[in-house]
């Protein structure tokens, strides 16, 4: 406990007085010493003698420098003498020169503008970070190519039955239904113009070039994507991925590499799924609504889309299997802050993933258009 005292003046005509503080002031004992400051303030002291304070800390230093302030405003002067080197430095880090306000700033109000600005600006950061953990997996391969058996393939059946076999039926039902709408959709425009038998040609080509690779490639950001952002979300607030740094392990090599490589193998056959079930929306709608024989539907479907098209699909679909795993994988790994740091990284993940999605199929429409594929 610090001691405070206070020292008369030494002659009746002098209005000086001195409030020596000794010992070790902390925050500890901050309202006693808070006390004692503001009955000097009232009692006119000039002086706080600090030469026997032995120990001072920010929470003290920040009470000598609030009590001072409150003197300038009162217009009276109040001079602290005989601290020690460290201790005057504590005082100097916290204290506001004359004429400067200390008080925190009122925070002004956002503008749309200054929202855009930022908005903008978390984009470019997140942006960055993702290039920069390409290249790190991309050196990263480099060097697992020269030693295969670093790579942690003992995880690979495991992921690829849960990105999989596991997301089969949801991406089969999901897909029949959107053939479904698309092909009825398009029935009610073709019966009216007679050309009942084009049903196929329009959800056949839709279905394969388009709507089957993207609608699996959303299907699986969010539900596979988001697992692996989560699951490496939680291994890095668990310092289980500094463990594996500490035993040598390379993160990307043990927990990277596999789950791209998993969503590499298994996109591409969901959406040949996704494909063949999509057309069977479209053959259910034109044998119902149309009353369409199933074979007419069939020879329009295999005359409308042609290998090359297929292809297309699938590379598209492998491509979007590439981000979904980087950008989960990133974002996972760059979490911070506990269980809401891993529920931000997840949505940041879904998110940043879908706008890929898309970007990405816009990039490869006007290429396969100028190539005239």
């Amino acid at each position: 406990m610090s001691e405070v005292a206070a020292t008369p003046p030494a002659t009746p005509t002098t209005a000086a007085r001195t409030l020596a503080l000794t010992g070790r002031l902390t925050l500890s004992e901050g309202a006693p010493l808070w006390a004692q400051l503001q009955r000097a303030l009232a009692d006119q002291t000039t002086t706080i003698d600090l030469t026997t304070v032995t120990h001072l800390d920010g929470g003290a230093a920040a009470l000598l420098n609030a009590t001072l302030q409150q003197a300038r405003q009162s217009n009276h002067t109040i001079h602290i003498l005989g601290a020690s080197p460290d201790v005057q430095r504590l005082l100097d880090l916290y204290s506001c020169p004359p004429g400067v306000t200390c008080e925190r700033p009122a925070p002004k109000e956002p503008t749309a503008l200054a929202d855009i600005g930022d908005s903008a600006y978390d984009v470019w950061q997140q942006c960055k970070a993702i290039f920069a953990f390409v290249g790190d997996v991309c050196a990263g391969l480099l060097r697992a190519f020269r030693r295969p058996r670093t790579i942690h393939f003992a995880d690979l059946p495991a992921l690829m039955e849960k990105a999989g076999a596991d997301g089969l039926p949801i991406v089969a039902v999901i897909n029949f239904l959107v053939g479904l709408i698309l092909g009825l959709q398009g029935a009610i425009q073709l019966h009216r113009f007679g050309a009942d038998p084009f049903l196929a040609n329009l959800v056949g080509l839709s279905v394969v070039r388009e709507l089957g690779p993207l609608m699996t490639a959303i299907l699986v950001a969010g539900r596979t994507g988001a697992a692996y952002a989560a699951e490496l979300g939680t291994m890095t607030v668990n310092e289980e991925v500094d463990a594996l740094r500490t035993l040598g392990q390379d993160p990307q090599r043990f927990l990277v590499f596999p789950r791209v490589l998993a969503l590499a193998l298994v996109v591409p056959l969901l959406t040949a799924v996704a494909d063949i079930v999509g057309c069977l929306g479209g053959l259910f709608i034109g044998m119902s609504y149309l009353e369409q024989p199933a074979i007419a539907y069939l020879q329009f479907l295999q005359s409308a889309v042609q290998p090359g098209d297929v292809l297309t699909g699938l590379l598209k679909s492998s491509a979007f299997a590439v981000l979904i795993g980087l950008v989960a994988c990133q974002r996972g790994l760059s979490t911070r802050g506990g269980a809401a740091g891993v529920g931000a990284s997840t949505t940041s993940a879904v998110v940043i993933v879908l706008f890929g999605l898309v970007g990405l199929d816009t990039l490869f429409t006007w290429v396969f258009s100028l190539l005239g594929w």
